[in-house]
């Protein structure tokens, strides 16, 4: 498949052939081609994708092949993989429940414990569901007393789960069944009979993984009964489009039923007694407007984080038992974001992001402040489970490069001691991370996290450097640990992530600043950090590398057709390429709240000015490509990462390498085997080492 080499030194690529038929549609005066239709297919129905699929991963799998330092980074990620790690422990009666990967397990196995000390046993290993590591753990919720598991099973990456108990005396599976669940909550009544959960109808056809889905609705499943069997709680047929949610209260009172459109935390909020006579369904707020998080209650209080007049968060208090709740203030808004908050032993533990890192304070019940909630450093908290009666909680606490520490947390005290900390293969003292902050094409101030060896940063010399990014949905880019980016750090390279527009780091007007007629701020955002990188000297000119995910795949897409001098190459992953037909397909009508209409002329113009697969430059010289998706991937449908691919193969954007890696029983992320991982990112960063210049050296050589 190799034709030639041109002055650069790399094998130009004879592209596998793809089809281009003559589809073109118009809209609002517009016509638009879309010669690739075709490969939305689904490739478990469609021969013909298929076969495309398989002749990309050959061309793809020959090039990276060629590649020097493949195999040593993927045996150092796989030795950096190698550490036991804890997830956050649940309590349920007196027991202890939690995850624990021994290192290299594709999935992490359940636990119990018989208290705080008692001896650990292993509850399930979903390691054995599958021989591919395929089949994760996904949800799990433990019954009031401790006495039931009830998780739910993914397969393959799918966003559907299929729902199963486990009795947690014996470690049998009972065989109670629920299938066709999707972004659903799973919550137990407080007897520890039935669980509450939501589904969807079962797709009809061979529509299963493609189909958009609606109307959901909330049942409830006694143990030991068939699915046909469920109680439906509460539906909404007259508006199809809400999704629902059900929680049942700590003190088993009431169903808290949580209603969106889309993707916005614009909610509606539906009490249902479960107790009594009367089970009437009644409103406590109306609307989709703003943001409601349930903390807790307190007979007929109930406690919430909401967005309600305080863009950046603040804590209110809704009387149940009043005709018409009004939001009473408990903890104001204030300059940090407020991002999580949990009613823990009479207490309120609220977790705010400052300049996108965790910083955490303790209240009373009334708003009054305890203090702050002692945290190790610069980095994410996660956990603080909700038990208002029990004092004891957990959460972790990781950085840029230190794994997850578990922390047993005393709220009566404000005392926080380690209850699990990994056993590493690296010192993370030889790393430094560096809060940076550049100014967008517009002024703005954009805070950036750089990451690189200590040496390398004291050398003050330029360093091949991966910028990651994301921008969108309300979602921040807050420190967490990734051992394949410690493999890239390693080998001297730098690391850096920026908290562009569009994001959740500075609450809604930040999330505003980056989304529908605003979306090309996020491309600037990022497009002024690799300049700012190059500008400082952190990255020489072809230097850089862009990554993201999903959105931020559209990020990396839409950036490198906008500025294709900019980056040396680019890697997006799993990425919405296709922005006039993204709401035609599984969740895509969600995310019409971040992106727009494509059915409205406004949303539509602003969409394809932007949207990778319509804005290729053709004459530009383009910087070496590496697409990755799934060919299972029912969240953002493979389709995009098709089509988007096999135009840059057919536009005369230059001769360095435009490919596709696809991975097979894979979805859209969560889930993925450890192995599969480790796979996918040696493929990654030895393609972006070749072309930023990193020369990927064996530990034992250095």
């Amino acid at each position: 498949m190799i034709l030639t080499v041109p002055a650069h030194g790399d094998p130009t690529i004879a592209y596998p052939p793809t089809r281009r038929d003559d589809v073109v549609e118009t809209q609002f005066g517009v016509s638009v081609a879309d010669p690739y239709r075709w490969l939305e297919n689904d490739v478990r129905v469609d021969g013909a994708v298929r076969d495309w699929v398989t002749a990309q991963n050959k061309a793809t799998q020959a090039y990276l092949d060629t590649l020097p330092g493949r195999d040593i980074l993927a045996a150092r990620m796989k030795r950096l993989y190698d550490y036991a790690r804890t997830g956050v422990p649940r309590k349920g009666g007196g027991r202890y429940f939690y995850t624990r990967n021994s290192g290299l397990q594709n999935q992490s196995p359940l636990y119990v414990r018989e208290g705080l000390e008692g001896k650990e046993r292993l509850l399930l290993d979903p390691n054995a569901l599958a021989k591919d590591g395929a089949t994760a753990l996904a949800e799990w919720e433990v019954s009031e007393d401790g006495r039931y598991l009830l998780y739910a099973v993914q397969d393959g990456g799918t966003d559907w789960r299929i729902l199963r108990v486990v009795d947690v005396d014996s470690g049998r599976t009972l065989d109670d069944r629920v299938e066709w669940v999707k972004y659903s909550g799973l919550s137990w009544a407080n007897d520890g009979q039935g669980f509450y959960y939501s589904r969807f109808d079962a797709p009809a056809g061979d529509a299963t993984f493609q189909a958009t889905v609606e109307n959901q609705r909330v049942w409830y499943h006694a143990l030991g009964t068939a699915q046909a069997e469920d109680r439906l709680v509460y539906a909404t047929p007259d508006r199809p489009r809400l999704g629902h949610v059900a929680e049942v209260t700590d003190d088993g009172r009431w169903l808290l039923v949580t209603s969106s459109e889309g993707t916005d935390e614009r909610y509606a909020l539906t009490l249902i007694p479960l107790v009594g006579e009367d089970r009437t369904a009644r409103p406590l707020v109306k609307g989709l407007k703003n943001d409601w998080a349930f903390i807790g209650n307190v007979g007929d209080l109930f406690y919430f984080r909401t967005d309600l007049r305080a863009p950046r968060g603040r804590i209110v208090r809704l009387d149940a038992a009043s005709a018409r709740p009004r939001a009473q203030p408990i903890v104001a808004e204030s300059r940090d974001t407020l991002s999580g908050a949990s009613m823990i032993g009479g207490r309120i533990v609220l977790a705010y992001l400052s300049d996108a890192r965790t910083v955490a304070k303790l209240v009373e019940r009334d708003g009054k402040p305890v203090g702050n909630v002692p945290l190790p450093g610069i980095g994410t908290a996660i956990g603080f489970s909700r038990r208002p009666a029990d004092s004891e909680s957990f959460f972790s606490f990781a950085s840029y490069t230190d794994p997850s520490v578990v922390y047993r947390y005393d709220v009566a005290t404000n005392v926080a001691r380690v209850w699990s900390r990994p056993r590493l293969a690296f010192d993370p003292g030889d790393f430094q991370t560096d809060q940076l902050f550049y100014p967008s094409k517009d002024g703005t101030q954009i805070p950036l996290f750089l990451i690189r060896r200590r040496d390398v940063a004291a050398s003050g010399k330029a360093a091949p450097t991966i910028l990651y990014g994301y921008g969108g949905f309300n979602i921040a880019q807050t420190p967490g640990f990734n051992p394949t980016r410690l493999a890239w750090l390693e080998q001297g390279g730098a690391v850096a992530i920026a908290n562009l527009r569009g994001g959740g780091e500075y609450g809604k007007a930040w999330h505003d600043a980056g989304r529908l007629s605003h979306k090309q701020n996020v491309f600037d955002d990022f497009i002024a950090a690799a300049e700012f990188l190059n500008a400082k000297g952190y990255a020489a000119k072809g230097q850089i590398a862009i990554e993201g995910r999903s959105n931020g795949g559209l990020l990396v897409g839409a950036v490198t057709n906008q500025r294709p001098d900019l980056f040396a190459a680019a890697l997006p992953a799993v990425g919405v390429m296709d922005m006039l037909r993204f709401d035609r397909f599984t969740a895509g009508r969600y995310w019409v709240d971040d992106y727009g209409y494509p059915s409205k002329e406004a949303d539509f113009r602003t969409l394809l000015s932007y949207s990778p697969y319509h804005t290729i430059r053709e004459g530009a010289d383009y910087p070496a490509i590496l697409v990755t998706t799934a060919d299972t991937d029912d969240r953002v449908v493979p389709g995009h990462s098709f089509k988007y691919t096999a135009a840059l193969q057919h536009a005369q954007i230059g001769d360095r390498p435009h490919l596709i890696r696809i991975e097979t029983r894979a979805g859209h992320g969560s889930g993925k085997p450890v192995d599969k991982t480790i796979a996918e990112f040696a493929d990654m960063y030895a393609f972006a080492a070749r072309w930023t210049g990193l020369t990927i050296r064996d530990p034992g050589d250095q």
